[in-house]
């Protein structure tokens, strides 16, 4: 997580699918330049749902991207420009995602709890379902296990981001160990795939039969949730081998990698992309360092472009590729920054009236829902909770109404806060 020097140490405490995974093996997903084999692309069209999430940790200033309110007390120095939605401005820093307003919606009655992101990263992340003494599991989480995995056997929940991979258990929450995310540490594969070169495939064969032999006597009479994620492990890198294909750069195109950006988050944002055309069901690409309590203004001329570039480039491609209808996509933070600029010339934490956007399966494009007043600290209309938004990415993503709660040890939760609704005008 950001550790900023204005914030204290305390707070940052931390089949149908068969066929595409067939043909993207044959292909190569990374090298399919600018559009899918057409076989591929009638694939994607009828595919199950699936999720980008990008989460943009710290907090995003919602008045120098998706909410600007300039020749105002708290504006700051940044225009408001057009977008291809008329009617629509957003900050001048998002000028390529501006050209791709079409494809998104806006909300900008976002009003939650937390301004620690110790406590905001939980809530946002989890829907903050009302306490049932049990923790939520991440979003990513609950959609693999209300969804399920696609037929590909890929991992169902990927989580792309800088710094260390590796399985993640904490994202599951009471949910099995299995629904974790599979963390792509810099977009790369996780430590020590590849089989040892001394080690054939009939010798790896049988090890696997031996150790679910084992596993299975093991959990005998003792609960399985542990022994299945071991299990699952296993499994996912045994399928991850035979797509090492996903993390070679050098199948990308120098188009995509100029399109994208050559800096972390553009090869990030692109390795979702890949991720999801392989049939991944849900994608979270990390993004840090928007602590902004000091030097916001040039913060954000360095932050803003970066996750600009290649967000929009992505919206392209998925459009492009018709798979926008099918994958819901998502920008968030944990909670927006303040209108009053403080005395470091930052802005600190602002859960009272921030943006979220959102666009792809299941919403409608170019709306923007909700209004704060003229200076920005304060909602005008109906505030939204994260549970409104759970409950609107929940019926975007077209999961039933009996499957809307979990079963943990018998007792039925909900999915997100049952005071809390869809927003009604998001949904297609």
């Amino acid at each position: 997580m950001n550790e900023s020097p204005f914030c204290s140490a305390t707070d940052h405490a931390i089949s149908r699918r068969q066929l595409l995974g067939a043909a993207a093996t044959a292909t190569g997903v990374g090298g399919l330049g600018g559009l899918l084999e057409p076989v591929v692309a009638e694939e994607l069209r009828k595919n199950d749902k699936q999720v980008l999430f990008v989460w943009l940790d710290g907090g995003m200033s919602q008045l120098e991207s998706w909410d600007p309110k300039p020749n105002t007390q708290f504006g700051g120095p940044y225009r408001a420009i057009p977008t291809s939605v008329p009617g629509i401005h957003i900050g001048e820093l998002l000028p390529h995602t501006a050209k791709q307003m079409h494809h998104l919606s806006i909300v900008r009655s976002v009003h939650t709890q937390d301004n620690s992101h110790s406590a905001g990263v939980g809530r946002i992340n989890r829907g903050d379902p009302k306490n049932r003494g049990v923790v939520y599991p991440y979003f990513g989480s609950a959609v693999a296990k209300l969804l399920g995995p696609t037929s590909t056997g890929l991992p169902p929940y990927c989580w792309v981001k800088p710094y260390s991979g590796g399985f993640k258990t904490e994202h599951s929450g009471f949910l099995p160990a299995k629904y974790g995310a599979l963390a792509f540490g810099d977009a790369k594969p996780p430590e020590n795939l590849l089989l040892n070169e001394a080690v054939s495939l009939e010798q790896n064969q049988a090890r696997n039969d031996l150790r679910r032999m084992f596993n299975e006597r093991f959990t005998q009479n003792r609960r399985r949730d542990w022994a299945d994620a071991n299990s699952y492990v296993f499994d996912v890198a045994d399928t991850l081998m035979k797509r090492m294909d996903l993390f070679d750069e050098s199948t990308i195109s120098e188009r995509d990698k100029d399109r994208y950006g050559r800096h972390a988050l553009g090869r990030h944002m692109l390795m979702g992309r890949r991720l999801l055309e392989a049939g991944v069901r849900f994608v979270k690409v990390n993004s840090y360092h928007w602590d902004s309590h000091g030097d916001n203004f040039n913060a954000c001329e360095s932050l803003i472009p970066q996750f600009d570039q290649p967000f929009a480039a992505l919206l392209e491609d998925l459009a492009e590729r018709e798979m926008l209808d099918n994958v819901l996509v998502i920008a968030i933070s944990e909670f927006g920054r303040t209108p009053k600029i403080n005395s470091h010339v930052g802005r600190d934490h602002w859960p009272e009236a921030w943006s979220v956007a959102m666009g792809g399966g299941g919403i409608k494009r170019g709306h923007v829902v909700g209004r704060t007043n003229k200076l920005g600290t304060f909602v005008e209309t109906e505030e939204h909770d994260i549970g409104h938004l759970f409950h609107t990415w929940f019926r975007a993503l077209d999961v039933p109404e009996e499957k809307m709660e979990y079963i943990n040890e018998g007792q039925p939760l909900p999915v997100a806060h049952e005071e809390c609704h869809a927003i009604e005008e998001l949904l297609g």
